[in-house]
């Protein structure tokens, strides 16, 4: 078995990585989350027994790490300085309440949605990168939208 350095992992993968998690857990806590991936994978980096599928790897670590982040905001909601909220967008960038919608879908619907409009993904990239078929890639994409639609109240008639 032959695994690439762990830093050309890093390098191939870092960008893409940090747009995922700004779509599943915001731009204050994508950061972290992401240094919270690479220290995962570097601790369990000696131990894999095979280098087939390191993006989708990496991916699962990342995907874990947003959930726990999301799972500790909801249990310990914060306020920012003077009333500010730290998961709002930061001046200049533009949010409209959608991206906030979107972190609030379910796990696997909220990293379908993300996927496709955030990284561009076909529904098989997806599949891949969330194990599981490209059908199902489909349906959880399918399905955040609808739920969104009515949350943000896009109506497309």
């Amino acid at each position: 078995m032959h695994l690439p350095p762990f830093e050309s992992l890093i390098d191939g993968h870092a960008g893409e990585l940090h747009r995922f998690l700004v779509g599943l857990v915001g731009p204050a806590d994508a950061e972290d989350c992401l240094q919270e991936t690479f220290m995962s994978a570097l601790r369990a980096y000696p131990r894999l027994r095979h280098a087939d599928h390191l993006r989708a790897w990496l991916y699962t670590i990342a995907h874990r790490k947003a959930t726990d982040t999301i799972r500790r905001r909801h249990r310990r909601p914060t306020q920012g300085l003077d009333g500010l909220d730290p998961a709002a967008p930061p001046a200049g960038e533009r949010d409209d309440g959608l991206w906030h919608a979107v972190r609030t879908l379910p796990a696997k619907q909220r990293a379908a949605v993300v996927h496709r409009f955030a990284l561009d993904l076909a529904y098989v990239d997806i599949g891949e990168r969330m194990g599981i078929s490209e059908e199902a890639a489909r349906q959880n994409v399918s399905a955040g939208l609808r739920r969104l639609r009515r949350e943000v109240g896009t109506d497309e008639r």
